[in-house]
């Protein structure tokens, strides 16, 4: 337990400069557009309320409140997402591929450690994990800031009511921030079985060379089939299976991909990458 710590910490350590570029690029954007967005909005209903000598009443039956959608919606706050997103999904493969093709070949050295080569395996994957959680986290922190940046600029008798859930284009906040501790785990619990296919379909193509290439096609292609069984089973015998029946059947497929995943890639380590 101690070397797979002292792993994870080194891993992070590893893109934890990047990462706080991450975080800057975000919180500088995300704020910075808050802040443009309300402004712009104040200005051009000062300037209505003025030309048409409307009350702030009277401003709003004509022309409506201020969504915090228009903030959300808005380039500002998706962009450093998606940027963020697509960083994190390059750096599944880059956390692996970066030991093998770096100068010094480092992935021998980590090898070569006193500790089962599994572990590294696991700190990799638990790494991605920390990454993601802590953007998640971090968002959560910057809307609460941002919707008091728009406060502070707009009056409340201007603005309707918001909610994450709600938002027109962020239906993937559902996915992003669950509403329940289950929720959580299942898309959390989601999210690091594909890590781990990704990451031993990655030790699939190292271990065999060009055939790997293949043949982690294969195997990422048949678990993704074991994964979505259940779900193409109930679309095919629609209203036959209880909701209870579902959840296990995806609960047991799920076991079996991650397991399989887990022990392949313990396998590959210890008999077929060598140093």
């Amino acid at each position: 337990m101690k070397n797979y710590l002292k792993l994870v910490n080194f891993e992070v350590n590893r893109f934890f400069k990047m990462y706080l570029i991450l975080i800057g690029l975000t919180m500088l954007s995300q704020l910075i557009g808050a802040g443009i967005i309300s402004q712009t909005y104040m200005k051009n209903a000062k300037q209505l309320m003025a030309e048409n000598q409307l009350s702030m009443s009277q401003y709003v039956e004509q022309y409506g409140t201020f969504s915090f959608d228009r903030f959300t919606d808005s380039e500002w706050f998706l962009l450093p997402i998606f940027f963020c997103i697509a960083m994190l999904m390059i750096y599944v493969f880059f956390i692996w591929y970066r030991d093998w093709l770096g100068k010094n070949t480092f992935i021998y050295r980590l090898f070569m450690l006193p500790t089962e080569r599994i572990a590294i395996y696991f700190a990799k994957l638990t790494t991605i994990m920390l990454l993601v959680l802590g953007l998640i986290a971090l968002q959560i922190l910057l809307i609460l800031m941002e919707k008091q940046i728009v406060n502070k600029i707009i009056p409340i008798d201007l603005q309707s009511n918001f909610s994450i859930y709600a938002s027109s284009t962020l239906n993937m906040w559902r996915w992003l921030y669950p509403t329940s501790f289950t929720e959580f785990i299942l898309v959390y619990a989601l999210g690091l079985l594909f890590v781990a296919v990704i990451f031993t379909a990655i030790l699939i193509e190292r271990s065999y060379g060009l055939k790997g290439v293949f043949y982690a096609i294969f195997y990422g292609l048949l678990s993704l089939g074991v994964f979505f069984a259940p779900i193409l089973l109930v679309n095919v015998y629609t209203n036959y299976f209880y909701p209870l029946e579902i959840f296990l059947m995806v609960l047991v497929t799920s076991m079996i991909v991650l397991g399989s995943a887990i022990w392949i890639a313990n396998h590959l380590l210890k008999y077929k990458i060598r140093i």
